[in-house]
C-alpha cells in the first residue's frame, strides 16, 4: 500500500483518508484516548487513536506498543486544535514490530559514554536528527554555492603516498604491494593538480588525523572542503570564503528553522552576520590584543586553539586572522613580498567562542622557492615531485581554502562537542560503533 510523507502533509489532505509509516518517537494514553507521535524521517506528527473506533483487543494492541514500534497507521487528517499543523485521527494500523525494552526509552539520564555506545540507536533522537539534518543543509548549500560560480567536482585519494604538511599525525596502512600509504589529511595537494585542467575546483570527504587530542573541537575522521582558484590574490579568496559561508548561514536559517527550535538554538547571532562585512585583523595585532587582555602569549607564537576560543567568546564578528609568520605555516604558503616574514594566508575564527573553521593560503608558485622551503621543512623533495612538476610546468598564481564541516555543524547549532555533529564519531577513545 502506498504512503505519504509527514513532510508532505498539507491543508489539501484535511478531511482526506492517506496512511503513514514508520516509528513510534513517543506514546501517552488517557483511558479511552491514546496519542502516538509517529516520526517517518521527514518529521514528526500526532496520530489520535480512540477507543470507541475499535474492539478492546485491538485498541489494547494499538495503545500498548513500545517505542520504536514500526507500524503502519491509517486515518483521516485533522487540523489540531491548538497548533498551525496537522493530527490523524486513526481509523486503521498494521503492527510490523511490537518494540519493548528500547534501551533509550527510560526516562533516566545517560551519560555521553552510554549514549556513544548506543550511536546507533541516539541517531534517532529528535536533538540527533536535527543536526544531521543541518549538517545536509551545509553539503547541499556548499555543493550549490561551488557549481554556481564555476568550480568542479573533483574527488582526491583517500590512500596517499605521503603528508600533506609533514605531519607525523597520520594512519599508516599496508598496500597490497606491501608499501607504506596513509589516509589522506587533505585532498590540496591533488585538487591543486587538477586545478591546471578544469580551473576552479574543489573536494569534498573524509580526512584523518591520528591525534590523540580528547578537545571538543577534534575528531580522528572528519570531513572536509577543500578548494583551488588559479589567478586570484589572498583577499579575493577571503571574500570567496566569505561569501560561501553566509550563503550557507542563509540557507541553513531557511530550511532548518524547526531544527534549530528543536535544538534550542538561538539563531540570532547567525542572523546578525550574514549582511555585515567580516572583520580582518594581521596576526601579530591578533598577539598585541591577546597580550593587552592577558592572554599569556608572544610574537611569533602559533596561538592555541583554546586561546582562539576563548577570544572568540567575546566577540559577535567572525575574524579572517591574516599574515601568520612563516615559521608556523605549511610549506607552500607564500610570503608577502610587502611584509617580509609573514604569509598571504589567513584562518577564518568564528565567534560564539567556536574558534577557526576555515584555513587558507595563497601557495608558492615558484619553483625553486617551493623546493627550498620542502628543504627547510626537513621534507624529502621526492616524495613531492609531482607536486613540484606543478611549478616546473606552467605554473600560475593560484590560492585556495579548506574549511571542516563538523566544526561549521557545530558552530551553527551552537553545540558544546564536536563528536556530536557527524553520525558516528571516531575520537581518540572511541571506534565504535
Amino acid at each position: 500500500m502506498s504512503h505519504t510523507l509527514i513532510s508532505k502533509i498539507s491543508a489539501d489532505h484535511v478531511g482526506h483518508t492517506i496512511t503513514v509509516k514508520w516509528r513510534v518517537q513517543t506514546i501517552r494514553s488517557s483511558g479511552k484516548v491514546s496519542f502516538i507521535e509517529l516520526r517517518d524521517g521527514s518529521g514528526y506528527m500526532q496520530c489520535v487513536i480512540e477507543a470507541k473506533n475499535f474492539d478492546e483487543s485491538r485498541f489494547t494492541e494499538v495503545s500498548t506498543i513500545g517505542l520504536e514500534s514500526s507500524l503502519s497507521l491509517t486515518w483521516t487528517v485533522s487540523k489540531h486544535p491548538k497548533k498551525d499543523e496537522y493530527e490523524l485521527q486513526v481509523s486503521d494500523f498494521f503492527i510490523y514490530q511490537n518494540t519493548k525494552d528500547y534501551p533509550l526509552g527510560t526516562k533516566a539520564d545517560h551519560g555521553p559514554e552510554f549514549l556513544f555506545d548506543h550511536r546507533h540507536l541516539y541517531l534517532r533522537s529528535k536533538t540527533q536528527r536535527a543536526i544531521q539534518r543541518v549538517r545536509d543543509t551545509i553539503i547541499h548549500a556548499t555543493y550549490d554555492r561551488m557549481r554556481d560560480n564555476g568550480f568542479t567536482k573533483i574527488d582526491a585519494p583517500i590512500f596517499t603516498p605521503n603528508a600533506c604538511e609533514g605531519t607525523t599525525e597520520l594512519y599508516s596502512v599496508e598496500h597490497v604491494n606491501g608499501e607504506t600509504m596513509y589516509l589522506s589529511q587533505s585532498g590540496q595537494l591533488y585538487i591543486e593538480a587538477a586545478m591546471y585542467s578544469v580551473g576552479r575546483c574543489f573536494d569534498f570527504g573524509p580526512v584523518f588525523r591520528a591525534e590523540k587530542s580528547k578537545t571538543r573541537r577534534h575528531l580522528n575522521e572528519f570531513w572536509m572542503m577543500d578548494a583551488e582558484i588559479p589567478f586570484i590574490q589572498q583577499e579575493e579568496n577571503m571574500q570567496i570564503q566569505e561569501d560561501l559561508l553566509k550563503y550557507i548561514i542563509r540557507q541553513v536559517l531557511e530550511k532548518n528553522h524547526t531544527d534549530f527550535v528543536t535544538l534550542e538554538r538561538d539563531v540570532t547571532p547567525l542572523m546578525n552576520i550574514v549582511d555585515k562585512p567580516w572583520e580582518r585583523i594581521k596576526h601579530v595585532d591578533f598577539v598585541d590584543e591577546l597580550i593587552a587582555k592577558g592572554f599569556d602569549v608572544k610574537q611569533g607564537d602559533d596561538i592555541g586553539s583554546d586561546i582562539e576560543m576563548q577570544y572568540m567568546s567575546m566577540v559577535d564578528t567572525p575574524i579572517f586572522l591574516t599574515h601568520f609568520p612563516m615559521g608556523i605555516k605549511a610549506f607552500y604558503t607564500k610570503e608577502d613580498p610587502n611584509m617580509p616574514g609573514y604569509g598571504l594566508c589567513s584562518d577564518l575564527l568564528a565567534p560564539e567562542g567556536c574558534g577557526e573553521v576555515i584555513g587558507s593560503s595563497t601557495r608558492d608558485d615558484n619553483y625553486d622557492v617551493l623546493l627550498q622551503k620542502i628543504k627547510d621543512h626537513k621534507l624529502d623533495p621526492a616524495t613531492f615531485d609531482r607536486y613540484l612538476d606543478l611549478r616546473k610546468y606552467g605554473s600560475v598564481p593560484h590560492a585556495g581554502f579548506w574549511y571542516g564541516l563538523e566544526r561549521l555543524v557545530r558552530w551553527f547549532c551552537g553545540l558544546h562537542h564536536i563528536r556530536e555533529t557527524i553520525p558516528f564519531p571516531r575520537y581518540a577513545n572511541r571506534i565504535r560503533p
